[in-house]
């Protein structure tokens, strides 16, 4: 694949081009990379919120990174 890298006048990145043949492979290969967005369910959102008030009003209740990934392991 051949990308071109497209840059500001201070030579930071803003974009990238590619090549219709390219994009056309990455569209068969990943069905729905064109969508602009995903909707998210409304359920999903309220789940969300419910989480981050809970940690809000709990937040010392949360695990890190870490510590999460020794619970998984724990388990299988």
């Amino acid at each position: 694949m051949s990308l071109q890298f497209i840059s500001d006048s201070k030579g930071k990145t803003t974009g990238v081009f590619i090549p219709i043949k390219d994009w056309d492979k990455l569209k068969s290969k990943y069905q729905g990379i064109e969508q602009e967005g995903i909707e998210i369910p409304e359920w999903q959102m309220k789940e969300v919120e419910r989480r981050l008030e809970d940690f809000k009003n709990n937040p010392d209740s949360a695990s890190d990174f870490d510590q999460a990934m020794d619970e998984i392991e724990k388990d299988l």
